[in-house]
């Protein structure tokens, strides 16, 4: 026996961190504290701008320059992670969240409230992969892990609503700077716990570089993505920037591909997508973030603008939601114990299309009980199953040296998938709208929006027999354990 061998049982028989339970509050409330920033600041956009000064096109850079930096900087702070220590990236993350949030409280002009936005991008990047790869490392494969990636889902899903609850709130009582100030102790005392629950981790083998061309190209290719996204509904997504863009970015993603292939450290290693399973996680989470995000612009939009409900009814409205979602976590972790991926996935996905297809009939006649409720309820049950199981898959069998990118392309994934789905769903709202004026248009417009998310679900059914089908009981074992 050599020695490599005789070292492998002492690695896999290492003692679970009796820490986990107390780290897991700690990572799932990085998680929920960057949804929450996220969805709160929506609320506030109209508020801020007209305080501040802004136009309309600068407002929508609160959004879009944070959303720019998050997605196109994801897999460069995964990868970072790996090489200086997850532990130490998501502290520097969770300090950089801390400054920008009191920059944030603080702008009294718009061009520094735009910087201090783009910033809190690059702390989100940060801190989101890098805690669903401690998160991963701590807990030990099979229920134990099932059961962090349920809580992980459910506090995220509470996140998206209590953050429309709270920012109604707060800008009700507070006004817009408490939006921001109320990160300020979250963050401190998170700063303050890190050192004591967590534990650093890196793979000693790994590869000590950075890889530096390929960093560039794929957050490049990464941050075009995004501000693609964001631009084609405004722009029309046949006119000129817009397919000017789309090749830049083919070229980008070719440049990247061809450099990683040589590179000893590449951004987004061949051998992470060569597993039907994982490539189907993430292809998976990319169509659950469409979902997640098109039937919130729809039934926001209908809301606040048809219906003409005040931010914090809309929040109320929606409290349903995250309360199936837990609902829904909780029975994923327990059924991915007795049953292998793809008919978790698929269930997933089938309630989030029947889910949208019963909110198609919402109109300012239908009852919100005989209508909304029952829909809310079976998105919100898919809802919380989904990202289980999708993190799971994308993380299956990932490699130590590696936890931190499969990280950060799952994130990014749903990233993405959370960008596209607006643009999607927002362009089909504003088409049904011009070509029918009026009030029969406006609902017209999210009728076609609400079926676009019943075809996302319907597409995720597909994806998930197809990619999931090799998958067997067992085989979430995800990221073996590290030093």
């Amino acid at each position: 026996m050599t020695l490599a061998e005789s070292a492998r049982p002492q690695v896999a028989a290492r003692p679970a961190d009796p820490r986990r339970w107390a780290a897991l509050v700690l990572l799932c409330t990085a998680n929920f504290m960057v949804i929450l920033d996220a969805q709160a600041v929506i609320m506030g956009v109209p508020v801020i701008a007209a305080d501040l000064g802004l136009s309309p096109v600068e407002a929508q850079w609160i959004l879009s320059g944070n959303l720019l930096t998050f997605g196109g900087l994801l897999l460069l702070g995964g990868r970072a992670a790996d090489l200086l220590g997850r532990r130490r990236v998501f502290m520097l993350g969770t300090a950089l969240f801390l400054a920008v949030s009191v920059l944030s409280a603080v702008a009294t002009a718009g061009p520094l409230l735009l910087v201090a936005r783009t910033l809190h991008g690059v702390s989100a990047a940060l801190m989101a992969p890098t805690a669903l790869a401690i998160l991963t490392d701590m807990f030990p494969e099979g229920r134990e892990r099932n059961r962090a990636f349920a809580a992980w889902s459910a506090l995220a899903a509470m996140g998206a609503t209590i953050g429309l609850l709270l920012g109604g709130a707060l800008l009700g009582w507070f006004g817009w700077p408490s939006l921001f100030f109320v990160n300020v102790p979250v963050a401190v005392l998170m700063l303050v716990l890190s050192p004591v629950l967590l534990r650093e981790s890196r793979d000693a083998s790994a590869q000590r570089s950075l890889g530096v061309a390929g960093a560039v190209l794929s957050t490049a290719s990464l941050g075009l993505l995004v501000y693609l996204l964001v631009e084609a509904p405004t722009l029309g997504w046949t006119s000129f920037p817009v397919l000017g863009l789309a090749v830049v970015f083919a070229a980008l993603i070719g440049v990247t591909i061809a450099v990683d292939r040589r590179s000893a450290a590449p951004m987004l290693p061949a051998r992470l997508f060569r597993s039907p399973i994982v490539l189907g996680g993430n292809l998976l989470t990319v169509l659950m973030a469409m979902l997640a995000y098109g039937m919130s612009v729809v039934l926001s939009q209908y809301s606040l603008g048809v219906l003409g409900y005040t931010p914090i009814r809309f929040g109320l409205s929606q409290s349903v939601m995250p309360i199936a979602c837990v609902a829904g976590a909780y029975a994923a972790q327990k059924a991915l114990a007795r049953m292998t991926v793809r008919p978790v996935a698929v269930a997933a996905f089938v309630l989030l299309g029947t889910g949208s297809a019963l909110l198609i009939g919402i109109s300012p006649g239908a009852g919100y009980l005989t209508t909304v409720l029952p829909g809310l309820v079976v998105f919100g049950l898919g809802l919380g199953i989904g990202p289980v199981v999708l993190a799971a898959a994308a993380l299956n069998r990932v490699t130590p040296a590696d936890a931190g990118i499969a990280s950060g392309i799952n994130v990014a994934a749903f990233q993405i998938g959370g960008a596209l789905g607006v643009a999607v769903v927002s362009t089909i709202i504003a088409a049904n709208m011009a070509a029918t004026p009026g009030p029969s248009g406006a609902l017209a417009g999210f009728h076609a929006g609400m079926a676009a998310c019943t075809g996302f679900g319907a597409a995720g059914v597909v994806v998930a027999f197809v990619l999931l089908r090799r998958a067997h009981r067992g085989t979430l074992a995800a990221v073996p354990r590290m030093h």
